[in-house]
C-alpha cells in the first residue's frame, strides 16, 4: 500500500503532539511489510508521517519539489530533512530548481501520482496559497484517490 502525506505547518505544540498521535495510529494500521510512504518531508506532518512510516518498519519515499527546496526549509529542520533523505528507498525529483508555490503543487501532484490512498493533516479550509494543503486534497479527490483527513477535534492553526 504506497500513502502519501500533505499537512498544514506552523502547528502549536499540543496540535503537534496530537498530530503525531493520529500519524501515528494511521500508520500502525498498515502491514508494514507492504507499507510505503510518500513524502515531501517538509517540517511537520510530513516528517512526523515519515519518521512514523520508518519507526513502523515501511518504505519512504521522498519526492523533491525542486533543487533549492532543502535550502527553503527552516534550518532547524535541515538535520531531520537529511535523516529522513537518508533513509529513503527512493526519491522522486520534478525537475523544477525553484522551491515555490508551483514546484511545491507539482511536487504534491507527483506524490498522489504516487500514491494508493493520501492522509491529509488538514483543518479542512480552502489553501492560503496556493499548492496549499486544500489544494492537494483537491487534486488528490479529483484524481480518485482516496482522503483520509487527519485533524484533531477543537484544534485550530
Amino acid at each position: 500500500m504506497r500513502v502519501g502525506i500533505t499537512g498544514h505547518r506552523g502547528l502549536g505544540a499540543e496540535v503537534e503532539r496530537r498530530v503525531r498521535e493520529m500519524l501515528d495510529e494511521a500508520v500502525s494500521a498498515y502491514d508494514a511489510a507492504d507499507l510505503v510512504g510518500v513524502s515531501c518531508l517538509a517540517d511537520g506532518p510530513d516528517a512526523w508521517f515519515a519518521e512514523a512510516v520508518v519507526k513502523h518498519g515501511g518504505r519512504l519515499e521522498v519526492v523533491i519539489p525542486a533543487t533549492g527546496y532543502r535550502d527553503a526549509l527552516p534550518e532547524w529542520h535541515h538535520a531531520t530533512y537529511d535523516a529522513l533523505l537518508g533513509q529513503a528507498a527512493d526519491v522522486h525529483e520534478t525537475g523544477m530548481d525553484e522551491s515555490t508555490s508551483e514546484a511545491h503543487m507539482v511536487g504534491s501532484e507527483v506524490l498522489v501520482g504516487l500514491s494508493d490512498d493520501l492522509l491529509a493533516v488538514w483543518d479542512g479550509k480552502p489553501a492560503r496559497g496556493f499548492g496549499g494543503t486544500g489544494d492537494v486534497v483537491s487534486y488528490a479527490r479529483r484524481s480518485g484517490i482516496p482522503v483520509r483527513v487527519l485533524w484533531p477535534e477543537g484544534a485550530t492553526r
